[in-house]
């Protein structure tokens, strides 16, 4: 069987979905060719040299390839690159493979074109949050890279320095920094300040993460509200309601007025993002402040945040950063790679594809399998009929 891997066509994603180092393994361990698109890894800093000399081949041709392949690996699927994936649509060959970040509970069209194609699409944000999926865990990957950018960010340009200075002229006190959330993006957001020196607090609705915001040295902030069901069964935040959204906010706003930089990163899959901080909240801001936004992709936890642009509004820098781990291709191509040659081994038995439905990591990740759409909660997301 062929895996292909050709070069991400999404406006500036650089990292690739498989590494020189990968390849290799996907030889010995399940028996693969591997095809690279020439240049695929450039923007990574991986060059063809490097995965010719891995045992893979070298492809110009993207339709070749494609149309040659019996699996593909991509970051962005056509979900998650609805404008410019389109081109690729016409290229797979029915019965293909197809692995990637895939938007499924939110990009219908694109969900059902590739069911139509004849596409088996497994969706790498759908992996469920078990212990034996840990190492396949893409979303936790790219997470943990984009908390820790979007401390740097902020103290880029934040207009004091992080850690308390003690000098002959006076003792400088530390940046006060709040992580709202507390997933993989808010705790590695947390551990990156607090290793700059800053004082960090965060906030999330799940009461179960207080110990490991306080395991990292930051305070647990204290809102007296309804949590009792925060959390859904796979440990993400669940939605809240339109008033506990409100009381929210009122008491979130005078920790965020006493704050100099703000990591927001609440979000709900396959659901806008709630809005957390106003325009008056961040109107109370000190001057000079710094809002990051990891959840601008989907609407942000700001009021005021624009998505890929930096603003400032009431003297307040707000980021509205959508695909930090791009910034950081290299690290993010190594993990992505052994996430996505985790999942991909795991679907191999004795150098076989072997499709088990009772496997709770392939029914959960599978979207479309011989023209259907067949993951249930895909489906009722998309409002799909019978008939679709």
């Amino acid at each position: 069987m062929k895996v292909a891997v050709p070069t991400e066509t999404f406006p500036l994603e650089q990292p690739v979905a498989l590494t020189p180092s990968r390849v290799g393994v996907l030889r010995q361990k399940a028996g693969l060719e591997v095809e690279i698109q020439a240049g695929a890894g450039a923007g990574a800093g991986f060059s063809d040299a490097q995965y010719q000399q891995a045992g893979a081949a070298i492809v110009s041709d993207r339709a070749q390839l494609l149309g040659g392949a019996d699996i593909v690996l991509q970051v962005r699927t056509l979900g998650a690159n609805p404008v410019v994936g389109q081109a690729d649509l016409p290229h797979f060959k029915s019965g293909a493979l197809l692995i990637g970040f895939a938007e499924p509970l939110t990009e219908r069209a694109a969900t059902v074109a590739l069911a139509q194609r004849g596409v088996t699409l497994l969706a790498m944000e759908l992996l469920p949050r078990i212990s034996r999926a840990q190492n396949m865990d893409a979303l936790s990957s790219m997470a943990s890279l984009a908390g820790y950018k979007a401390v740097l960010l902020a103290a880029n340009h934040l207009a004091k320095v992080c850690p308390m200075m003690v000098t002959a002229a006076g003792t400088i006190t530390p940046a006060k920094v709040l992580v709202i959330g507390a997933g993989v993006a808010g705790l590695q957001a947390i551990a990156t300040a607090r290793r700059l020196g800053a004082a960090v607090s965060a906030y999330d609705v799940r009461p179960a993460v207080k110990e490991q915001i306080q395991s990292l040295g930051a305070k647990f902030v204290e809102l007296p509200l309804e949590t009792a069901a925060a959390e859904t069964q796979g440990g993400y935040a669940r939605e809240q309601s339109g008033e506990q959204q409100r009381r929210q906010r009122e008491l979130m706003a005078r920790v965020v007025a006493e704050s100099d930089i703000v990591i927001t990163t609440a979000a709900v899959p396959g659901q806008k993002a709630p809005v957390l901080i106003t325009g008056d909240m961040v109107r109370a801001m000190p001057p000079g402040a710094v809002i990051v936004d990891l959840a601008a992709g989907r609407g942000g936890n700001c009021e005021l945040t624009e998505a890929d642009q930096t603003v400032e509004v009431h003297g307040v820098t707000i980021i509205g950063a959508t695909n930090l781990p791009a910034a950081l291709a290299p690290q993010a191509s190594l993990l992505y790679a052994n996430n996505i040659t985790n999942l991909l081994l795991h679907l191999f038995k004795d150098k076989q594809l072997v499709w088990n439905p009772d496997d709770p990591i392939t029914r959960e990740t599978l979207v479309t399998r011989d023209g259907k759409v067949v993951h249930a909660a895909v489906r009722t997301a998309l409002g799909l009929t019978a008939n679709d």
